[in-house]
């Protein structure tokens, strides 16, 4: 047969990069199925307690061999035992020969930060000195707290709507949103790591979830205070935002911690499919770290203000997807998204384009 090229659409995200697949309690003891950037995968502990990655499917019958369980350090398939090493080969079954089976794909993974994390792309090509860098995490001068979504809509929807803090005026006017958010200027810039998009507002009243964070540091609630969200986008769709409040006129962003309440919002985006993500969600505090009612308080309010973007999300993918030829209109304050999805696009053709000048041939 005529030799010719594969030919594959390119996948809406890049795959040569560390996404968070989760969390450590996640695994404990039992394997856990979960689709990564389209990407079928079965993720447990090997004997040494290492995390591992390998393609969902048993290459028997083709099972989940997330259904089955951990045995010395193997994953057992739950049909009919077969057992497969974190390398992705067979490495035993009762009564059977089965080690000339042929691998599956094992996927390489890390744990470190407090996640799971995989690279679904080329096992070769990934490094852990490429992992986004997290100053507070393992840190003893910072408290964290976070949780996990499932949202059924296209992970870059996300990204827009955590570059562009306009919607806190109106998807949560109860907790963070407040008149002043509008009526701030936006700044945004972009270099070759990141997209950063900032706001800063003077002399403005605390909104209720700052109110409870100015209590939890001791301070005042009932008090004008200066305002700032800062949110920094990075590869392959990480963004961590600064958010914080200091007592009016004490110096804002510099202020001296011990007039301030600041923050900082994590959030891991991992596509799952090309209309659902898995969203890793948390504050990391540097204000009454010790406060592990406060450490709760802040999570659960968390929670209630990312269920309400969950809802818009979620029918906001509806739309595009009973409309997708409408065109969207694009305004001063969607320039962080709009950055941040070039620099996704960029990173998706240089993948594309590195495929290409070595193509694998199909007889």
């Amino acid at each position: 047969m005529r030799d010719s090229i594969e030919t594959r659409q390119p996948a809406p995200w890049p795959m040569n990069a560390w996404y968070v697949a989760a969390t450590p309690d996640e695994i404990d003891g039992k394997p856990l199925g979960r689709r990564i950037c389209g990407e079928r995968m079965a993720i447990f502990r090997d004997a040494e307690g290492r995390a591992a990655a390998v393609e969902d499917f048993c290459p028997h019958r083709g099972a989940p061999l997330s259904l089955g369980f951990v045995r010395d350090g193997a994953l057992v398939c739950g049909y009919h035992g077969l057992a497969m090493g974190c390398d992705g080969r067979a490495v035993g079954m009762p009564g059977q020969m089965v080690r000339n089976f042929p691998p599956i794909r094992a996927f390489a993974t890390v744990e470190r930060y407090g996640f799971i994390w995989v690279w679904p792309g080329e096992a070769t090509r990934a490094d852990p000195a490429k992992l986004h860098h997290l100053p507070w995490a393992g840190s003893d001068r910072w408290a964290y707290g976070g949780g996990m979504f499932r949202v059924a809509c296209d992970y870059r929807l996300m990204i827009d709507n955590l570059m562009d803090l306009t919607h806190e005026t109106y998807v949560h006017a109860s907790s963070i949103g407040q008149k002043e958010i509008d009526e701030a200027a936006v700044k945004t810039r972009a270099d070759a790591d990141e997209v950063v998009t900032s706001r800063y507002m003077e002399n403005v009243n605390p909104p209720p979830f700052w109110q409870m964070a100015l209590r939890g540091s001791g301070l005042p609630d009932d008090v004008m205070v200066d305002r700032w969200q800062t949110c920094r986008f990075s590869l392959p769709s990480h963004v961590m935002i600064e958010v914080g409040v200091a007592l009016a006129g004490r110096g804002g962003y510099d202020a001296d911690p011990a007039v301030k309440a600041s923050s900082i919002v994590v959030d891991f985006i991992t596509p799952e499919t090309e209309t659902s993500h898995w969203y890793f969600w948390g504050m990391a505090r540097q204000f009454a770290i010790h406060d592990t009612a406060l450490t709760d308080e802040i999570r659960a309010g968390q929670q209630r203000i990312f269920s309400e973007d969950l809802e818009m999300l979620e029918r906001q993918q509806h739309n595009l997807s009973d409309h997708p030829d409408r065109k969207l209109l694009k305004l001063n304050i969607d320039a962080g998204g709009v950055r941040s999805r070039m620099m996704i696009d960029r990173a998706i053709a240089g993948e594309r384009d590195a495929a290409q000048a070595t193509p694998s041939l199909l007889r």
